[in-house]
C-alpha cells in the first residue's frame, strides 16, 4: 500500500488507498486542473500539446485560487466530464 501525504492542514486526514492507474489513455478524457500558481499554465500548455500528439482528448480547468481547495462545484464539473485527472503544481 502507498502512504498518501495531504497537502492540506488537516490533523486527521481521510485515509484512502491509490487508485491504479490506467493501462493506456486511448479513449480517455484528462483534466488539466491549473490550482493558479504562477508557471502552472505553462506546464500545462506543454502537456496539453504532448496529449493531444498522442490523440489524447483533454479539458482545462483552473481553480480560483492556490490558496484554497477547489471549489466542490468545479470538482463536481471535473468528475463529470473527465476521466482523469492532472493537476499542475509550479512556481
Amino acid at each position: 500500500m502507498s502512504t498518501l501525504l495531504d497537502p492540506t492542514s488537516e490533523l486527521q486526514p481521510a485515509q484512502r488507498e491509490a487508485l491504479p492507474r490506467p493501462r493506456s489513455l486511448n479513449e480517455k478524457r484528462v483534466a488539466l486542473l491549473d490550482i493558479s500558481k504562477p508557471r502552472g499554465d505553462v506546464f500545462l500548455d506543454h502537456l496539453e500539446a504532448r496529449l493531444g500528439e498522442m490523440g489524447v482528448d483533454s479539458r482545462r480547468y483552473s481553480k480560483p485560487t492556490f490558496t484554497r481547495v477547489a471549489p466542490v462545484d468545479l470538482k463536481h464539473q471535473i468528475v463529470s466530464e473527465c476521466d482523469l485527472v492532472i493537476e499542475a503544481l509550479a512556481d
